[in-house]
């Protein structure tokens, strides 16, 4: 008895620890952004908002924020359009191929960031698209497309097929067994995917810079940029920012879906 009670305090207490080297450094971050002096420091020997101020006040900060959030919704959207309709037929299909093109498209997650910016680089530079907007959503298309595959696949293949079969013996098409049976069974895989896409893309730096330009700038390059030249506490404000947007994120994720299911599907 005692040497299981032994057994759960260890447990406890490297469970505490790890969690602690984990947090600890963020919070530190997120202190440090409240502080009243004009540099980095921890203790803080105030609390203020001027560096959050700072973030609004600084042009270039604001124009890379908006293209962050732009590329993010477009990268996501342009993610959904392609990869569920390819998950619905790769995960049903008996094809040979199947598995190798799934492998194919999911092959972003296992490549690293830096290689995929350089090779879009050449190749969308050789046919004329260049540093642009455009090439950066192309992308970041590319980048996001494997998170929704991957969870509406995972979805899709826990249905029965008796469920769309029953509705096209009943008499429906495709198309209203789709929005009236399959959609509503997908969703949790769909938002889950969106989720990971829209945070991939809006925090990516190894891809973003190949594109760095004074119109394509994302919020990570400029924030980089910004720290080769000064390291004041408003880089600290911005990050604490993402993370606010990222706790918003899985909050009304879990209001919508549910955090469980959204973990059940990935």
């Amino acid at each position: 008895m005692r040497r299981g009670l032994l057994s759960d305090a260890l447990l406890f207490g490297f469970v505490a620890l790890f969690f602690l080297f984990m947090l600890a450094p963020i919070l530190v971050v997120v202190v440090i952004s409240f502080t009243s002096a004009g540099f980095a420091a921890f203790p803080i020997p105030g609390w203020s908002l001027r560096w959050f101020v700072r973030i609004f006040e600084y042009q270039p900060f604001v124009d890379a924020l908006f293209v962050s959030f732009m590329l993010a919704i477009v990268a996501t959207a342009l993610s959904c359009l392609i990869g569920i309709p390819a998950s619905l037929h790769l995960a049903r299909s008996n094809s040979r191929w199947a598995n190798a093109l799934t492998t194919f498209l999911l092959s972003p997650l296992s490549m690293p960031m830096i290689v995929i910016g350089f090779a879009s680089l050449f190749f969308l530079s050789r046919i004329g698209i260049g540093v642009s907007f455009t090439a950066l959503v192309i992308t970041h298309t590319v980048v996001c497309l494997p998170y929704i595959l991957r969870t509406v696949t995972a979805v899709y293949r826990g249905i029965p097929r008796s469920y769309e079969e029953s509705a096209r013996i009943l008499g429906a098409s495709p198309l209203v067994t789709f929005r009236e049976v399959t959609l509503p069974l997908i969703r949790s895989g769909i938002a889950a995917g969106c989720l990971f896409s829209f945070l991939t893309s809006f925090d990516n730096l190894p891809v973003s810079y190949f594109f760095a330009s004074a119109q394509t700038n994302t919020l990570p390059v400029v924030m980089l940029s910004y720290m080769e030249h000064q390291f004041d506490p408003s880089i600290a404000a911005l990050s604490t920012l993402q993370l606010a947007l990222a706790v918003v994120a899985l909050v009304v994720a879990d209001r919508v879906y549910g955090i469980h299911r959204m973990a059940v599907a990935t």
